[in-house]
């Protein structure tokens, strides 16, 4: 159990959404395969949290397991964009209130639409960051939902 509550935990706690919350701060870590296996789970279930900006300059959020590489194609075309790119590192924390490492889809300073990779629908949970480095929450699809709008698309380079 984490020893501090997140934002994120905060967030879900007052809106009565169940969650576990895992702590793995002092190892440093923040390789999300590595996370995984200090986790205990296979890479497919724990997921990443990748802002974008595409070519109108409207920003994105895609959702994808971390040991996957965001097909910027695919996402482009899930969210009717010509091009997508990642944003750049330093442009995280103003826009979203996250720190590269801990940035998580939940709690951002502004919504932007999210898209979650739709292997998602086949884990009855899923991780993702607490909005900390060093913090993962677990939870069901469907109660990230209830929290946060998103779609389901096919994200990843095959």
């Amino acid at each position: 159990m984490a020893e501090e509550k997140t934002n994120v935990m905060r967030t879900l706690e007052q809106k009565k959404v169940p969650y576990t919350a895992h702590c793995y701060v002092e190892t440093g870590e923040t390789n999300g395969v590595k996370v995984a296996a200090l986790l205990g789970e296979p890479p497919e279930h724990v997921f990443k949290t990748l802002v974008t900006v595409g070519k109108t300059g409207r920003n994105y959020v895609f959702i994808v397991p971390v040991a996957e590489e965001l097909d910027l194609k695919k996402a482009a075309k899930a969210v009717g964009e010509k091009s997508i790119a990642m944003i750049k590192a330093k442009e995280l924390l103003p826009l979203t209130g996250y720190v590269h490492g801990g940035c998580s889809p939940i709690g951002m300073k502004k919504f932007f639409r999210t898209t979650l990779d739709e292997s998602a629908k086949a884990c009855p949970t899923i991780y993702v960051s607490a909005g900390k480095i060093g913090y993962q929450i677990q939870l069901a699809p469907a109660d990230l939902a209830r929290v946060i709008r998103f779609d389901y698309a096919d994200l990843c380079v095959k």
